[in-house]
């Protein structure tokens, strides 16, 4: 006799420490991108001493960032926060033969 084991999760979002959904990939992005600007400025020729710094801090602010927007949008909160932003608040209509004809 075989035991299957059911999948609970499978509507569920991804979570990762805390971090819903796209919050992940955004961190992970921004984590590359400060990887390759590290790279690139040591390449550059900056001192290291000047470079840490300034990855720390914006690695930090990258961080508190996308934990604060993963706890105050959620999963699709950002998405429908950006598509709330896009709407006119008011359509301006000078005629009402518009709405005269949708009878028709």
């Amino acid at each position: 006799m075989s035991v299957y084991q059911i999948n609970k999760g499978v509507s569920k979002p991804i979570v990762f420490k805390g971090l819903k959904a796209q919050y992940i990939a955004y961190l992970a992005i921004g984590l590359v991108v400060l990887l390759i600007s590290f790279a690139i400025l040591y390449i550059c020729g900056l001192s290291l001493w000047a470079i840490l710094p300034l990855i720390v801090g914006l690695g930090s602010a990258l961080f508190f960032t996308v934990f604060r927007l993963s706890h105050r949008f959620g999963e699709h909160g950002l998405s429908k926060h950006f598509a709330r932003k896009q709407l006119p608040d008011y359509i301006k209509c000078n005629s009402r033969q518009v709405f005269i004809n949708l009878k028709k």
